[in-house]
């Protein structure tokens, strides 16, 4: 009810100043305990996650307020993209509200305060409950985005109950290039080294987000390396740089698309990365998740956990507990006693 009542006052502002007085917000809010177990709880690269509802990347890029979402219901928070240096990102106006279309679109190309200032904040809430996980990137003035991976897991390691190396982002040039069979080769033994020698033989489960821009042979390929190298999971997907029939006039602009256009593109890729897996490399389902039906459907093709973030745009904070609700009651209508039970189960 409160969103509703404020939601015409923060459309009526800009996306990112309207985002930074969300943030805000959230800093003064009173802080809830974070999900425990229950019916919906799941195992995934041996961490145990209260529910499989998370908040992707990109709503908290700063690591700012982690906790305070957490209390929001969801069953882990991703922060990030994070880069070693703090970068500007790219020129403003860089995000764009869809709202005829329920989407978003944007270019703001890691814009952050770079890796020390997320450190410190990441290190002074350790030892709190909840799952934390931190998407690393590279600055986009980098001469070795390669080292900076390296750099980003050394920091970020110890502090992060997973780490998610975005080579996915549309809005850093020459990115995606990392996402082809020999740099990702060589980027994901980079950061597995760096990994082992920040922490020794353990260290958090290694995540891998890709586009959902993709070819067949890319898909194989990058399942293959997934495996081969013992990644936790990998997370599909990124936003889009294709353009789907919309109505909004903002639908022109440069940058990622996320939102309600991206779920049918998104699910694809889904369900295609669970055939090139055959199952055996757990699955993260993102893009156009706006209510408990696409979650479970997400689930049942093969997602053993879920992120939103644009439908909170919509939606406000009341979206996650009325998709856990959904979600579990599909799970029990269904006749599964887990989440575990109904992946990949379509």
């Amino acid at each position: 009810m409160l969103f509703r009542l404020v939601r015409p006052a923060l459309f009526a502002l800009d996306p990112e100043p309207a985002h930074r007085l969300t943030i805000a917000a959230l800093k003064r809010a009173p802080l809830r305990p974070p999900p425990s177990d229950g019916p919906l709880t799941v195992e995934v690269a041996g961490l145990r996650f209260p529910n499989p509802i998370g908040l992707a990347a990109g709503f908290d890029k700063d690591a700012e307020v982690p906790d305070a979402l957490l209390g929001s219901g969801f069953g882990a928070v991703e922060v990030g993209s994070i880069t070693p240096q703090p970068q500007e990102g790219n020129p403003k106006p860089r995000m764009f509200r869809l709202a005829e279309d329920r989407a978003v679109i944007n270019r703001l190309g890691f814009n952050n305060g770079g890796a020390a200032a997320a450190a410190a904040r990441l290190e002074a809430r350790r030892g709190r409950p909840g799952i934390v996980g931190v998407n690393i990137g590279a600055n986009k003035d980098s001469a070795d985005r390669i080292f900076d991976y390296a750099v980003m897991t050394r920091v970020m390691a110890p502090l992060a109950r997973y780490l998610a190396v975005n080579i996915s982002s549309p809005n850093t040039p020459g990115l995606r290039a990392l996402q082809d069979e020999a740099p990702l080769r060589e980027l994901l033994g980079a950061v597995i080294d760096a990994r082992a020698e920040k922490c020794g033989g353990g260290g958090p489960p290694i995540f891998l987000k890709v586009a959902p821009d993709l070819q067949p042979v890319d898909i194989d390929a990058i399942a293959r390396i997934a495996i081969e190298m013992k990644l936790g999971a990998i997370i599909v997907s990124n936003t889009t740089i294709t353009r789907p029939p919309l109505a909004s006039r903002h639908a022109c602009e440069a940058g990622g698309l996320s939102g309600a256009p991206l779920r049918d593109l998104a699910l694809r890729r889904l369900r295609d990365f669970r055939t090139a897996t055959g199952g055996a490399m757990p699955l993260v389902g993102v893009g156009g998740i706006g209510n408990a039906q696409d979650a479970w459907q997400r689930i049942r093709a093969g997602a053993s956990l879920v992120q939103l973030y644009s439908a909170l745009v919509y939606e406000g904070p009341g979206l996650v507990g009325r998709i856990l609700r959904g979600v579990e009651a599909r799970m029990r209508r269904d006749g599964f006693s887990s989440i575990a039970e109904a992946v990949g189960s379509e």
